[in-house]
């Protein structure tokens, strides 16, 4: 586990806890590390709702798939972030989402009972990272919140703005790089990918965005929103 610790101090999980408790909890906790191949799956939709995920390098989706295999991407994982800490606290028997690699990666799984129940020591970094979680949780629900913001706007445009204005808003600067790439992006704000395209190519031409790749600079006004 040491090598990681540079990405569970960066955790929300483990914030204001000292590296070498950080390392005792994982035991604590009953820590199993897991890799993963691009396209394999962490967890899928039915298994049963007990690990609490940790991205420890690559990148996991969370994604839903309907009857006849259409599927949206939930959100993105990026090192050092949580999964499945909502499906373990809620104690539901069976997850409804999928986690996916969308490259290669390492999880670390830990057994959310033994995580959100103070051990017989009653230490202080355990109810820690009980706070924590529940500060995790509170953001989920936020980022959620502000993915309905998107996905319910009308048009394809009036997507790709919002999601767009809200990462230049996160991240404090014009140009910035989304954890997505196109299907990917149509998948998360539940368009056609063509039409997300077409659509990136035309606010481009109007001088509202440039963009390569996952790299979007916003160079456009208010006037973009119309």
């Amino acid at each position: 586990m040491q090598k990681y610790i540079s990405v569970l101090r960066n955790c929300a999980l483990f914030d204001g806890i000292a590296d070498e408790n950080i390392l005792k909890m994982l035991t604590c906790m009953s820590g199993q590390i897991l890799s993963v191949p691009k396209g394999g799956f962490v967890l899928s939709e039915g298994n049963r709702a007990e690990p609490v995920g940790i991205l420890l390098s690559g990148t996991v989706h969370i994604i839903t798939e309907d009857y006849w295999g259409m599927r949206t991407i939930l959100a993105a994982v990026l090192p050092g972030e949580l999964f499945g800490e909502s499906y373990a606290c809620a104690k539901s028997e069976r997850i409804a989402v999928s986690v996916e690699a969308a490259s290669a990666a390492e999880v670390l799984l830990l057994d959310y009972k033994k995580l959100i129940t103070v051990c017989s020591g009653a230490c202080v970094f355990h109810s820690r990272a009980i706070e924590n979680m529940l500060y995790v949780i509170a953001q989920k629900n936020v980022i959620l919140t502000e993915k309905m913001m998107h996905i319910t706007r009308r048009t394809t445009r009036e997507k790709v703005l919002s999601y767009l204005s809200a990462q230049a808003k996160r991240t404090g600067a014009d140009e910035f790089a989304i954890p997505f790439n196109r299907q990917e992006l149509a998948d998360f704000l539940a368009v056609d990918r063509s039409a997300l395209s077409a659509e990136l190519s035309r606010l481009k031409k109007e001088g509202l965005l440039e963009y390569r790749k996952n790299r979007f600079k916003l160079t456009g006004g208010a006037a973009g929103l119309q």
